[in-house]
């Protein structure tokens, strides 16, 4: 398994690869990127940031969320969506040329929101910021314009995006990662959400049978959900080779209550979780996400981040059974 950091592309440059690199990080997932401004990521583009990731002795492992002008009309079903699938499947096939192997999306109109407390009311181990949803203290916000929006409604939308992206992504050896719903609710603000529970991934994977075809494995949100533990969901998506990254993070609670906490206190044992991994052949990247705000902080939430990825760095040493210093001896 493997040590990785995910990255703003707004934070993307010297100093954050400097800081993944001295923390042991080996691989780097980059957040939301834009790469030229035609509908779909430019190769040359993608090129020299790959360079310049590789250039700290990193590999870039993925790109996670699609600009919003490339992809909210298929969420939607909108007048452009047939335009936006084709810069998606360009963006794929461009992806495989420069040596990026995973996509990472999120299949819903309404993302990740509802939590009453974002890093900005306290809340956490030592006054540390925290993330936190209670049902009953979800901010109100009207529905999208385009609500009501079913479920099943959502489900047709994600089968003809995967319809027609998985094959484009098997032809160029990219693959395809499904991020869950976070909170894992099945209506937010009008609309239909589909990655709530344990069987839906499972469904999302039988829609459209491929190699291409899988999850962005968020742990905490997977623990969230409340139904089968975050662990049993490990072995089930791991041990069919379904689990193509890892957020690697914990939680206290579930939905429709939990707090995102430091790694080592939430509800989940993490030690049990990696060894679970490990024991389902999972060979890839773990990143830290969701790391509380800590005192001191400045930008992108590096002291937490540090934590999360020395706690990490550890687990993977134990479990892999492997010594990240070897003494050379006398010279």
């Amino acid at each position: 398994m493997k040590l990785g950091l995910g990255i703003k592309f707004a934070d993307f440059g010297d100093d954050i690869l400097h800081y993944a690199a001295q923390l042991g990080v080996t691989h780097v997932v980059l957040h939301s990127p834009s790469f030229g401004e035609r509908g779909f990521h430019e190769a040359p583009a993608m090129a020299e940031t790959r360079s310049k990731i590789e250039s700290f002795g990193l590999k870039w492992e993925a790109i996670e969320n699609l600009p919003g002008d490339q992809w909210d009309d298929i969420l939607r079903a909108g007048d452009r969506r047939e335009q936006q699938m084709d810069g998606v499947c360009r963006t794929i096939e461009n992806m495989g040329k420069v040596g990026v192997p995973i996509l990472g999306y999120y299949f819903s109109i309404s993302s990740v929101e509802g939590h009453w407390r974002a890093y900005d009311q306290g809340g956490g181990r030592g006054g540390c910021h925290i993330k936190s949803f209670d049902i009953d203290r979800m901010p109100e916000r009207p529905d999208y314009p385009d609500a009501p929006v079913s479920v099943d409604e959502m489900w047709e939308r994600l089968q003809w995006f995967l319809e027609r992206a998985v094959p484009v992504a098997e032809a160029a050896g990219v693959k395809l990662a499904a991020h869950q719903d976070d909170p894992p609710i099945e209506m937010l603000r009008g609309t239909g959400r589909l990655l709530t529970s344990h069987d839906a991934m499972q469904r999302l994977i039988d829609l459209v049978p491929s190699p291409s075809n899988g999850l962005e494995f968020c742990q905490g949100t997977v623990a969230e959900m409340g139904t089968d533990t975050a662990v049993d969901a490990v072995r089930r998506f791991a041990g069919q080779g379904k689990i193509f990254y890892v957020h690697f993070r914990n939680v206290i609670g579930q939905f429709p209550r939990f707090d995102e906490v430091f790694i080592d206190e939430g509800d989940v044992d993490m030690f049990e979780a990696m060894t679970a991994y490990r024991d389902a052949g999972y060979d890839g990247v773990l990143i830290p996400d969701h790391c509380p705000v800590m005192h001191g902080t400045e930008g992108y939430r590096y002291r937490g981040m540090a934590f999360s990825l020395g706690y990490m760095r550890a687990l993977l040493q134990v479990v892999d059974g492997v010594r990240a210093y070897q003494p050379r001896g006398e010279q």
